[in-house]
């Protein structure tokens, strides 16, 4: 392929789904990877139904469902007392979307991806780091590491977190939450795994912790992940994460999350950061899709959700704008990708943001928001229908949010 019509930066999630996205209308691809492979690391994700309906368009949803595990329930718990708070039944919930909740190990989802794109024939290009980003007369151009360049009509940036094409934009860091994420994977058949409910989704609030378990592959992993504040973070230490943080960390916690600590992978840890959203995601024919344009904080499980979503959004906008003898308007249909997507997800990272905040509550606050939750529910989908229905291809289609409970509503005979 000499010459491409879209060149995708970025062989992660966001960048294989945009590169298949596009593929199937047409269009010759060319997806630049840095890393000498094509791998992912980390462990579970999980996919809503806004995820499973576009993987289903795709063509993948039963490969998906193959490989990862279908659950019944999604259940938050109190990570003191471990008291159960409330539920989604994720079973009544596929009914109401149409499409499953599905979770998924992180590498199973990626290779998913690659194997689609290389059905469809996007050239993938391994050891390109691209260096810097320029629009020409015609479309874009990337300069790499190598010296050599690629020039092409338009070109999608999904090289995620630290974008250099963000800086095109706006000059801007990621944002430190001073949180970070032990994760960690264990046989199905281990004794402590046994009793563990594998059809359930599982969170543990905690004061400045949460505890995550599910199920992987058909049930035979189990995936969890801990989250915590670091002291040392807040204190402005370089060195901020480590093992005895996460131990000091939960230490108040009950047995059941205490049980599990030493499961986890303590060799390698994640810190957790996001980005201030911005609006304009444009520079010419130069775009950001996935974490260059929104990264999250991972509290409503939506990150790799919306790099997916942004690259099917995108096709669809191309196909809608494409004349009789094949050629797009590249102007008009990046345009309405710009007009749809940055104020979805400036919604979903703010709402994150919240989230997380919600869930690390302590004293009298962590009380009114468990009476809180008790009283909602398990069919109660007012904060979840913004997110899990059809995603919009144009504002007008984008759902209302949904109307925050202030905490001092709680009823004052629930609080202890």
């Amino acid at each position: 392929m000499s010459h491409p019509d879209v060149i995708v930066v970025g062989g992660g999630i966001g960048g294989l789904g945009a590169a298949f996205s596009l593929t199937r209308q047409g269009l010759g691809v060319r997806l630049l990877e840095r890393a000498p492979a094509f791998g992912e690391v980390g462990a579970g994700i999980q996919l809503a139904p806004n995820c499973t309906r576009i993987l289903d368009d795709y063509g993948l949803l039963n490969e998906a469902k193959s490989l990862g595990l279908v659950p019944d329930a999604m259940v938050m718990r109190d990570a003191v007392d471990g008291g159960e708070l409330t539920r989604l039944d994720l079973r009544n919930l596929e009914r109401r979307y149409g499409y499953p909740y599905l979770v998924i190990h992180r590498s199973d989802l990626h290779g998913l991806l690659l194997r689609a794109c290389e059905r469809a024939g996007v050239e993938l290009i391994t050891d390109a780091q691209v260096t810097s980003y320029e629009n020409t007369g015609r479309g874009a151009r990337v300069i790499l590491s190598s010296g050599a360049s690629h020039e092409t009509g338009v070109v999608i940036a999904a090289d995620g977190l630290h974008s250099l094409a963000r800086r095109l934009l706006v000059d801007d860091e990621p944002v430190s939450s001073a949180y970070v994420a032990y994760r960690g994977t264990v046989p199905a058949e281990q004794p402590r795994v046994r009793s563990v409910d594998l059809s359930e989704v599982v969170v543990h609030v905690g004061p400045g912790c949460h505890f995550v378990h599910y199920g992987l592959r058909g049930g035979e992993l189990l995936n969890q992940v801990a989250v915590f504040e670091s002291p040392k973070a807040l204190a402005g230490a370089q060195d901020w994460g480590t093992p005895d943080e996460l131990d000091a960390a939960f230490a108040g916690t009950c047995g059941f999350v205490q049980e599990r600590l030493p499961f986890m992978w303590r060799d390698k840890w994640w810190r957790m950061f996001d980005r201030d959203p911005v609006m304009n995601w444009i520079h010419g024919r130069i775009a950001l899709l996935g974490d260059s344009a929104h990264p999250p904080l991972q509290y409503i499980a939506q990150g790799a959700i919306m790099a997916i979503e942004d690259g099917w959004v995108l096709g669809e906008h191309v196909a809608r704008r494409r004349a009789a003898d094949g050629t797009i308007d590249w102007d008009a249909a990046l345009a309405a990708y710009e007009a749809v997507r940055p104020e979805h997800c400036r919604r979903v990272v703010t709402t994150s943001r919240k989230w997380g905040e919600l869930w690390h509550l302590d004293g009298v606050a962590r009380e009114q928001r468990n009476a809180l939750l008790r009283t909602r529910d398990t069919y109660d989908y007012t904060f979840v229908d913004w997110l899990y229905g059809p995603t919009a291809l144009t504002p007008d289609e984008e759902p209302p949010m949904f109307e925050p409970i202030p905490l001092e509503s709680a009823p004052a005979y629930t609080v202890r």
